[in-house]
Formats: structure tokens, sequence, C-alpha cells
């Protein structure tokens, strides 16, 4: 599996019935604390390799970093909030690279292991099935906040959770319910993202804007015009591809804006997304219905 459908990363047969799992991703720093950012960092490159339905085994490190203007204890501090997520997703870091650079940014190449007949692609949503989000929206809109020295404590707080916390379960509980289609919602946004799938599966994803979950202080964030450029960016971009709501356009907001170590957008026949959801809140996850899927229809997306 290469390129074609956009999906979060490539599959390479390497014997019966298995096959690697490969993926790269490089962010620049989001929050201030230089272990946070590079766990972060490292959460948002491993969960390309849950979305497909894989385990990751290897990691390395990318490092582009201004050796002249920061001090080596910030890389080192990073590369530790890294490796704490490596080892939390039970992974072997076995090396890396880096570059000195302008401009700080960290991420990770990750390998991952996959059953051949287990893979979960981005382009194999079937109508009737029902969307399965598992983490709110929100995180671009928080991190722009942050750099601007505009954001309440508590909202920085529960987007680092988000942003921190890996999909591996999520991921195990998608295998075992079976699910037909994944992608994880990552700097598309939750709208460009759901675009790829239903274009690659010849299908229409319906989203209810009222189903859709955003982190608390969102809204109020959006209403003083902390939003990303890359948020207006996205909705350019995919306007073609949508059919929207008659919602204010800054409800609207929230469901373009770019994530990082976003949530899973899962794709679950009516049954197993009843059972993923009850088994989900009984593991203390959290998971949400936010849509079904279509026969095609005009749009790729429809926001309701």
């Amino acid at each position: 599996m290469g390129p074609e459908t956009a999906d979060d990363a490539g599959v390479y047969r390497i014997g019966e019935g298995l096959a690697l799992v490969d993926t790269v991703d490089i962010i620049t720093p989001l929050v201030d604390d230089p272990f946070t950012f590079g766990r972060i960092a490292a959460a948002n490159a491993l969960s390309d390799v849950y979305a497909m339905g894989g385990r990751p085994v290897t990691a390395m490190n990318l490092a582009f970093f201004p050796a002249c203007t920061l001090p080596g204890q910030i890389l080192a501090d990073i590369m530790a909030g890294g490796l704490d997520a490596v080892r939390e997703a039970g992974a072997c870091l076995v090396g890396g690279h880096t570059v000195e650079d302008h401009e700080l940014k960290y991420g990770l190449s990750v390998t991952g292991l996959i059953s051949t007949g287990r893979i979960v692609r981005n382009s194999t949503a079937r109508p009737g099935d029902r969307l399965i989000l598992t983490k709110p929206l929100g995180t671009g809109i928080v991190s722009t906040a942050i750099k601007a020295d505009m954001v309440a404590p508590g909202v920085a707080d529960e987007a680092i959770r988000w942003m921190t916390a890996l999909n591996a379960a999520a991921a195990g509980l998608m295998l075992e319910c079976e699910a037909s289609a994944c992608t994880d919602v990552t700097g598309f946004g939750l709208v460009g993202h759901a675009c790829e799938m239903a274009r690659g599966a010849g299908v229409t994803l319906e989203i209810a804007l009222d189903a859709v979950p955003v982190m608390g202080g969102i809204m109020d964030l959006v209403a003083d015009g902390l939003v990303p450029a890359g948020c207006y960016r996205n909705r350019d971009h995919y306007a073609p591809f949508v059919a929207r709501s008659s919602a204010q356009e800054d409800r609207l907001i929230p469901l373009f804006d770019p994530q990082t170590s976003g949530g899973l957008l899962i794709t679950l026949s009516p049954k197993s997304a009843d059972s993923f959801l009850s088994m989900a809140r009984d593991q203390g996850l959290f998971a949400v219905a936010v849509g079904e899927v279509l026969p095609a229809r005009e749009h790729a997306v429809a926001i309701v």
C-alpha cells in the first residue's frame, strides 16, 4: 500500500500474513515545555500506525535544532519526552538524525507490524456504517492561543492531555470490533480527513454538527479570533467537497481546525459501533458517534 488514497501509513509485505507499517511525522513546537512537546510529537507520529491497525515496534528521532540560539538541554528534554511516548507504546527507540536548523522541529519515523488480514484502510467505509470519533477537537485553536499567551491554564491543560494521549487503546478496540475503515484526525482537520475517507470509498460521510465533541473553551477562543491560518486553508481547500449546514460559521470552525495527535475517525457497522461505544465506556475511553456513511451524493461530506 502506497500513497494512492492518502492512507495514514505505507504497508509493505515481509512474509506470509505479515507486513511492515511505515510512517514519519515532524512538527514545530505547540507548547512551551520541551518534554511535553517531545511527547506530543511522538504521540502524533505513532498515531499513524495505530490508525492502520498496526503495532509500533521501532522509532527513530528526527530533530531540527537551532544549536546557536538554544541550549542543548532543551533538545535533550524534547527527546526524553519522545522516548517516554515510545516506551508507553511498547516500541523501541533505535536511533535517529539531528540537523542544525534555524527553526526547531521534532518528530519520529515509526515502523510497526501488522497482519495483512487486519489492515484498516481509510478508503473502505461502507454505506450504512456509523462514524465514531475518539478525541474532541480544538488542539490547533488552543495551540494558537498558547503561542499568543491568551489561553486559560485549564483550557491548555485539557488540550495537552489529549495531545499526549496515545491512540493505542482505541486502535485495539477498533480491531476487536472489526472496523471497516479508519484514519487519524490531524492536519487536515475532521472535515479534511473525512473527505479523504469518503472520496477513497466512493461514499458520502454525513457529520452531525451537534454531535461533534469540542474541547472546553474553544468557542470563546474562536470568538476572540485565535484561529490558526491552517484552519482557514482547510476550509477553503475542502469547500467544493462539503455541503454545509446553515449553522453560524463560527460553529463550523472547529471541524476544519488542524489537529495534532488527534483522535481516530472510525467507521463501523451499526452493531459493531454499539459494541465499540459500550466497550469504550466500560474501559473509560472517549468515543462519540458523530454521523454515518451514506451512498455517494453530490458532496463527499455533508454537515447537518
